[in-house]
């Protein structure tokens, strides 16, 4: 599975830190990985294709004072190592001075951190993967004669380990693994053809979903949107998908990231202790949660990570940044070098009999939202206009499926809007929602 030990990692990164500081490095910090694993693709019955991959590298930050030098390898003999210190030692002797350059403060890393049990080996031959894809796409094709064609289905095993250390005395790493199953079917009716698609993803293979039942959930779903029409333009409430929802959550941490305030190029600068979002929004980052994929002790810079409160009761408590970008703007790393860690979207509102027909209900008549197109995301402005495709739903039915139109609004606005949040949970990534129902947003039609 791989091809070193944790121990050779740390050694290999001992020996780099050594050699810069042989050299006259300030600091140092090297990240050593190596990642293993295959995808298989099946459709029509067929295997399309079987990539196996194997990967490995080693990055090292070299600081001279305030100068920083990078450089990376995917060789990893001694001489190569050296090599590659030498780079990123010459580089940061020659470039400019950056006052918020440097490793991270020292009280904010790592020391004693959380076993997550993240790695879950899937030691599966690949005649087997190909069996579990081919039985995914089986079932979307039995799922109806109107199912004529696929995109096909897929299964993915990763596995991968890395160590992070850094002249400050931080030393960590540990091995973690990704698996996924994926199916779109292609639903046709006369002229009609659409498609959809569904996946599983999990860092433990026996939290995956089953695989017919996946198949068959995609199927429906192609059905579902066979005879979409286009809407006229008006102003509606709007229903996002959990899916999609996630996708919210994004928007609001590429908002809040560090990069992008200290860069002016947010609406998000100077927000912090604003109500942005109605009282019965919270939205916790929780990334000691065991299991769970998007679960980190520290982050990439091997600073501590913390369970917190992003937004509490409707107002922006926390951004998202790293030691750099914490500098900047006078603050301190909130241990999201890399991003964000099991965010939660939550609302006081919530009942565990809001299931995703209940949230239609509480919808009345509007859009039900389940595929975005584009990037129409203005970050500096908060201003929001996406393709999107779904439902039009009337008096807390799904009326018929709608496509070729286009939803508009601002985040701020959106974030503000949203009346409630379905207790039909999905993980996406490192983040967690239900459904979510915004009061208002422009749909542009025909």
């Amino acid at each position: 599975m791989f091809d070193h030990d944790q121990e050779r990692l740390r050694e290999m990164a001992e020996t780099m830190l050594r050699r810069a500081r042989t050299l006259g490095a300030t600091d140092a910090a090297v990240d050593v990985s190596e990642n293993s694993g295959f995808t298989v693709n099946v459709r029509r019955g067929r295997v399309e294709t079987i990539e196996q991959h194997r990967d490995k590298g080693i990055g090292v930050t070299v600081f001279v004072g305030k100068r920083r030098g990078h450089a990376s390898s995917s060789d990893f003999s001694a001489r190569s190592l050296e090599e590659t210190v030498d780079a990123a030692w010459q580089i940061a002797r020659f470039t400019a001075e950056d006052d918020c350059a440097g490793l991270p403060d020292p009280d904010t890393l790592a020391i004693d951190y959380p076993e997550l049990r993240l790695f879950h080996p899937w030691k599966i031959p690949v005649d087997e993967a190909v069996r579990i894809a081919s039985e995914a796409e089986a079932a979307a094709f039995d799922t109806s004669p109107l199912i004529r064609n696929s995109e096909g289905a897929s299964v993915a095993v990763s596995h991968g380990q890395f160590v992070s250390a850094n002249t400050l005395g931080f030393s960590g790493g540990y091995p973690y693994s990704r698996h996924s199953i994926s199916c779109a079917p292609i639903a046709r009716r006369g002229r009609q053809m659409q498609r959809d698609d569904w996946y599983s993803s999990h860092c433990n293979p026996k939290k995956l979903a089953d695989p017919a039942a996946l198949g068959r959930y995609a199927a429906e779903r192609a059905l579902a949107r066979l005879g979409a029409r286009r809407l006229s333009t008006r102003k509606v409430p709007v229903l996002f998908e959990a899916p999609l929802a996630c996708g919210l959550l994004g928007h609001l941490v590429q908002a809040a990231s560090g990069g992008a305030l200290y860069r002016q190029s947010s609406f998000l600068v100077n927000a912090l202790g604003n109500q942005l979002f109605p009282e019965h929004i919270n939205i916790i980052e929780d990334p000691h949660r065991r299991g769970e994929p998007g679960s980190a002790p520290f982050d990439s810079e091997g600073c501590a990570t913390h369970r917190r409160s992003v937004v509490e009761s409707g107002v922006l408590r926390g951004y998202f940044l790293s030691t750099y970008s914490a500098r900047k703007l006078g603050m301190k790393t909130t241990g999201n070098a890399g991003g964000s860690h099991n965010l939660h979207l939550a609302s006081g509102k919530t009942k565990r009999s809001d299931s995703l027909d209940a949230m239609l209900k509480k919808l009345g008549t509007g859009l039900f939202v389940t595929d975005l197109m584009g990037h129409g995301v203005n970050y500096v402005t908060g201003d929001y206009s996406r393709g999107a495709s779904g439902y039009w739903v009337e008096g807390g039915r799904i009326a018929y499926p709608v496509e070729e139109i286009t939803i508009a609004g601002n985040l701020r606005d959106m974030f503000a809007g949203i009346v409630a949040v379905g207790a039909d949970e999905l993980t996406r990534g490192t983040k967690r929602s239900g459904s979510v129902l915004i009061d208002a947003m422009s749909l542009a039609g025909t």
